[in-house]
């Protein structure tokens, strides 16, 4: 993942024709220095791709500080990427693009009806793949209560195979966390919940190195969870049958909305939660990471991102500017493994401030987008935005120094980061993409789920 997310930001900056200054983690250093290596030795020119490892706060402080950039893409906390906004809007272009994605307290809802097998398997990778460092992962597993106690047993039977060690042995299962810190702060996160008497299975592993076993924890639900534990640490809650709709909404209230699992077989019931959770990513009957390039374009909205989607037909035209693009509509059928289906569906934001100067045209604009349109000058504006939670893009066509107002506005925000549009990007610009794989196999070998019934 540190190769991956590095070099397919480059790639996307690269292919629209700019030049890179490529900041990695400071934990990934050396795997950066080698993909820079070899994307010169390819052929892109050492002016056109430089590498600038070191400390977030240091380096990555200096560049965001900067008035020479013309745009940031960005993978990792919420509270960073509002840093980062921050400093943009104090010193880059006003309308200089931010790209982020930011992670999120992702769920699963496992019901009555699931085949336990095919959940414990998913349950399994989503929540330790990659020792739980994914922003992807699996954090809230939901288990309705007729079946949870089962479900359970299964998913302790399968953590007791799991192997915790060196990655380079074939038997591993669950490597190392990225550093002495991840380690100390994930360690005393579960003796807090042991101590609570929440840990409900906690795996020990053998040796030395920066290892966090496995580790169940009870939750009420989602809304306990204040932050993102980004390990190998799943928490469980249940539900009864009559409450499905209740979890929906709590997962919602999170603000997160980055990927979502869930595992049935009723087909009323996939679609309805479908056509209700918030999330950029779904997987129905699958496990919730590892998106298929070409098939899943990933990436989430709310606290989890700005968008658009990596891989995305709308991914490239924000490193870019003047790209006519055609409005997204509807849904497409994107090719993938045999057995899966892999949707992608473009929706609306909801509210939009209009901020001149031609507002009665920018009104017009978004509400033929099929959005709301609120009006206001630049004062008032500028004010809305700092009382008003509920504004999901601006639009301002203004000259540079209204621009840096509302730009500066905007970035005070709490919670998610919200575009700030001219009126030639409305179209892209209040554009939400959502992803849905179903794995049409998984109706114990049907083609088709099970037909809900009152019964």
């Amino acid at each position: 993942f540190p190769v991956a997310i590095f070099s397919g930001q480059i790639a996307a900056a690269l292919a629209m024709g700019n030049g890179v200054l490529a900041k990695p983690a400071e934990q990934t250093p050396a795997v950066a220095w080698r993909c820079v290596q070899l994307l010169h030795e390819a052929g892109v020119p050492r002016s056109a791709l430089q590498l600038l490892p070191g400390d977030g706060a240091v380096v990555g402080a200096a560049l965001t500080a900067s008035d020479t950039l013309d745009g940031v893409c960005f993978t990792g906390s919420t509270t960073t990427a509002q840093v980062i906004h921050r400093a943009m809007a104090e010193h880059m272009d006003p309308r200089a693009p931010l790209i982020a994605e930011t992670g999120g307290l992702n769920a699963m809802i496992v019901d009555s009806t699931a085949l336990p097998e095919q959940a414990i398997r998913d349950i399994v990778a989503s929540s330790f793949q990659s020792a739980g460092q994914r922003c992807s992962a699996l954090r809230c597993l939901y288990v309705q209560e007729d079946v949870a106690e089962t479900v359970l047993e299964m998913l302790y039977g399968a953590m007791d195979e799991l192997h915790v060690g060196n990655p380079w042995e074939l038997r591993t299962d669950v490597g190392p966390v990225i550093d002495a810190d991840a380690q100390g702060d994930i360690t005393a996160y579960i003796d807090a919940a042991e101590a609570d008497g929440r840990v409900l299975k906690r795996m020990t592993p053998k040796g030395e190195g920066r290892f966090i076993g496995p580790t169940v924890i009870r939750v009420d639900g989602i809304a306990q969870m204040e932050r993102e534990i980004f390990g190998p640490v799943l928490h469980v809650a249940t539900f009864g049958a009559d409450e499905i709709d209740a979890v929906i909404d709590a997962i919602n209230a999170t603000g997160y909305g980055l990927t979502f699992g869930l595992h049935t077989r009723i087909d009323d019931r996939v679609q309805h939660i479908v056509d209700r959770v918030e999330a950029g990513n779904l997987y129905v009957n699958r496990n919730q990471i590892g998106a298929i390039v070409g098939s899943q374009p990933f990436g989430g909205h709310g606290l989890s991102g700005t968008g658009p989607k990596a891989g995305g037909p709308l991914y490239l035209t924000r490193f870019a500017t003047g790209i006519d693009v055609a409005a997204p509509s509807g849904e497409l059928s994107l090719p993938g493994p045999t057995g899966e289906s892999n949707r992608l569906s473009f929706h609306v934001r909801s509210n939009v401030l209009c901020l001149g100067p031609d507002t009665d045209a920018q009104v017009a604009a978004v509400e033929a987008q099929g959005a709301t349109a609120m009006r206001a000058d630049v004062a008032e504006g500028v004010m809305r935005l700092g009382r008003d939670a509920g504004i999901d893009a601006v639009v301002s066509d203004g000259g540079d120094e209204d621009a840096r107002r509302i730009r500066r506005a905007i970035a005070a925000r709490a919670g998610a980061i919200i575009p700030l549009l001219a009126s030639d990007d409305v179209v892209i610009g209040l554009t939400l993409e959502r992803h849905v794989c179903i794995d049409t196999t998984a109706a114990g070998g049907n083609a088709s789920l099970l037909a809900d019934t009152d019964e």
